[in-house]
């Protein structure tokens, strides 16, 4: 076996990076010069939600288990990747976009929820982006499903004060289920090969919320 082509769908993490609404904005200064210490070394402060990565579902309940708990997985599998281009600035995403793909989706799938909307990152439009409805999620982890990625910053709808929107339902049944999101993907639209290995490992923090992650779907020989 050997990996003949790797898909990158990680946004990078500098002082560009954009961030959900409140969350911390990600800073980097150097800490140590190779002309002062022998090495180079840099000092982050960023947020657990910062770029491309996964919740656990502690992020969403206080009983639920943290992310050092969780089957890594859960963090890998094939991908799937459901094209629902198209959807307007803040739809849902119903039932109907993935039905065709259903005698796909089951345990051990990473389902890849591509929106197109990564096109709009670094914007205020970005912001609008369509999310997942509450009970398409419901019928997917009814199939089995546990791992849920979207190339948006929210896989519910980001609320602003013009649209206050219902909550996170679709965090909330993720969360009760013991599955992960990962959000602020992109690149989704490039996987052009059949059963992509989809690679969304976090970093090994404890008890924590999420994490960031080097997103990857590699096409194997």
């Amino acid at each position: 076996m050997r990996v003949r082509r790797i898909v990158d769908l990680s946004v990078p993490v500098g002082p560009d990076t954009q961030v959900y609404p409140g969350d911390p904005v990600p800073r980097a200064a150097v800490h140590a010069t190779v002309r002062r210490d022998g090495f180079n070394l840099l000092r982050l402060d960023m947020g657990s939600q910062t770029g491309t990565h996964v919740d656990a579902p502690y992020h969403f309940r206080d009983d639920a288990p943290r992310l050092h708990e969780l089957d890594l997985g859960l963090f890998a599998g094939t991908g799937v990747v459901v094209d629902v281009r198209g959807v307007g600035a803040r739809e849902p995403i119903g039932w109907e976009r993935f039905d065709p793909y259903a005698n796909r989706l089951g345990p051990g799938v990473v389902v890849l929820i591509c929106t197109g909307w990564s096109e709009h990152y670094g914007t205020d439009a970005y912001f609008d982006h369509p999310y997942l409805d509450a009970d398409a999620c419901r019928r997917m982890l009814g199939l089995g499903v546990r791992t849920f990625c979207v190339d948006a910053i929210n896989i519910d709808e980001t609320p602003d004060e013009t649209h206050p929107g219902v909550g996170y339902p679709v965090h909330h049944l993720i969360a009760a289920a013991g599955g992960v999101i990962g959000e602020n993907f992109r690149n989704l639209e490039l996987i052009d090969f059949p059963d992509p290995l989809v690679s969304c490992l976090p970093i090994a923090l404890e008890n924590a919320d999420g994490a960031p992650v080097r997103a990857v779907a590699m096409q194997l020989d």
